[in-house]
């Protein structure tokens, strides 16, 4: 289903786990294309599970490892979505969570496309249908890394208050330090919310916000680069979880606003 405003069409794919597939400004895609790509959610667990477990109080958790020794991204990417609403600027979608994830619960998605074509803003909603449960949630673009073939490729401008160390697993070791040049891999804190600025050298500039406290970003394929607001680290099941209650759900948004150079 499309969305437009304002010079800007965005693509949603309910069949295919309700991802964006596409995101045009002005005619010009921003994202990268194909099945696995555009940007997709993360819930209700982002980037990597060590070995696929996670601990529910005194109860361990197995779902499928999908990345080597590891579960990857959780489980929703694979789920199709149902249309709640829609208009010709934005759309209600839901999921229902289920079977390999081991608790009964709800995933909402909306998207709404600012009236003048210059932004969109993307929440997220986990609710439980029974149990409580840990739970995280957040957003995988896949932006390209350059908007015209041999143009100039993307800066990516943010300010993090550490960066999580990586072991050799690409897990957390659970240890801050202050923030490595790229290319990342790699999980980031900004206690005050995500911001992001990417450039593409007098073409646009698009800047990623939330009120997420962690971002992954990734760059070092030559196709793309990711900026992924998230609610907490990979492998956060584990040490960040969010409790998903009966009154209490998990909700959380990232706004990309755009602006253009030429």
């Amino acid at each position: 289903m499309r969305l437009s405003a304002g010079g800007c069409d965005l693509e949603l794919r309910p069949d295919q786990g309700g991802r964006i597939s596409s995101l045009r400004v002005a005619g010009t895609e921003l994202l990268r294309q194909g099945d696995r790509f555009g940007s997709f959610l993360m819930v209700p667990w982002c980037g990597r599970m060590r070995d696929g477990r996670f601990r529910d109080g005194g109860t361990v958790h197995q779902v499928p490892r999908d990345a080597g020794p590891n579960a990857i991204h959780g489980t929703v990417r694979h789920l199709e979505w149902r249309v709640v609403s829609s208009n010709a600027t934005s759309a209600a979608l839901v999921c229902d969570l289920g079977e390999p994830w081991p608790y009964a619960g709800r995933v909402t998605q909306l998207v709404e496309l600012a009236e003048d074509g210059g932004g969109v803003t993307l929440t997220l909603g986990v609710e439980t249908l029974g149990a409580s449960f840990p739970a995280q949630a957040g957003w995988h673009p896949w932006f390209l890394r350059s908007l015209d073939p041999g143009g100039p490729d993307v800066e990516i401008d943010f300010a993090p208050g550490w960066q999580e160390e990586r072991g050799e697993d690409h897990l957390p070791t659970g240890r801050r330090i202050p923030p490595r040049p790229g290319p990342w891999d790699d999980c980031f804190g900004m206690p005050d919310g995500v911001r992001a600025t990417l450039t593409w050298p007098g073409r646009l500039e698009l800047t990623v916000s939330s009120r997420a406290e962690w971002v992954v970003v990734y760059d070092e394929l030559p196709e793309a680069v990711c900026v992924e607001p998230q609610t907490g680290p990979p492998d956060g099941l584990n040490s960040h979880p969010h409790l998903v209650t009966p009154l209490e759900p998990l909700e959380v948004s990232t706004t990309w606003t755009w602006r253009s150079l030429g």
